[in-house]
């Protein structure tokens, strides 16, 4: 098994070779099967992110629960790695940040506002057969993870990959926490502790 810094490498070099179109049929599949999830329908509050480059698409997950209703709520990178967060108001409320990311242009709601969240819906490059996430190694959402742990707080954790994502065996750190499902464009499929 590589490690997680080769795994990274193959499967970021595997979604180089995905289309605009790809990507973007994708992204309407996705949110088609995440809305689905009786987390996501019966969540007042969803923490999420804004897809960026290939990743598999956010966008219109983001607008359908925000015409649901939801509180949408969005990471703001700051300066350490850790994550402050912002209200989703819509593609026409976020502003370019580092590293290529969008973030929400409003106020900020600060680090807590994650324990909030009914669900989670985490960014990642690959989850295994026994949910453990591999993420893209900046430790941003593993201190999200540790800060809801710490709190007790026991959102729902989902992560968007595209069907050849979903693995084997991804390499595992004690730091590490699974998920509790991951939709691909194949559909759902959950984990059990």
């Amino acid at each position: 098994m590589p490690d997680k810094a080769g795994l990274r490498r193959q499967l970021l070099a595997a979604r180089t070779l995905l289309t605009t179109e790809d990507v973007q049929r994708a992204a309407a599949v996705l949110a088609q099967e995440a809305l689905k999830l009786p987390e996501l329908a019966e969540a007042d509050t969803v923490a999420a992110y804004v897809s960026v480059g290939r990743e598999p698409g956010t966008r219109a997950l983001l607008d359908a629960l925000r015409a649901r209703g939801v509180r949408v709520l969005l990471p703001v990178l700051m300066d350490d790695n850790d994550l402050d967060w912002g209200v989703y108001e819509g593609a026409g409320a976020l502003g370019r940040a580092r590293l290529g990311l969008l973030e929400p242009t409003g106020p900020r709601l600060g680090p807590d506002a994650v324990l909030e969240a009914r669900a989670v819906l985490l960014p990642g490059l690959a989850v295994d057969e026994r949910g453990m996430r591999l993420g893209r190694g900046g430790g941003s959402y593993d201190r999200v993870l540790a800060r809801l742990a710490r709190a007790g707080a026991e959102p729902a954790l989902v992560v968007l990959l595209y069907a050849h994502e979903v693995v084997a065996r991804v390499p595992e750190e004690p730091h590490d926490h699974p998920v509790h499902a991951v939709v691909t464009p194949d559909g759902v499929r959950r984990f059990t502790a």
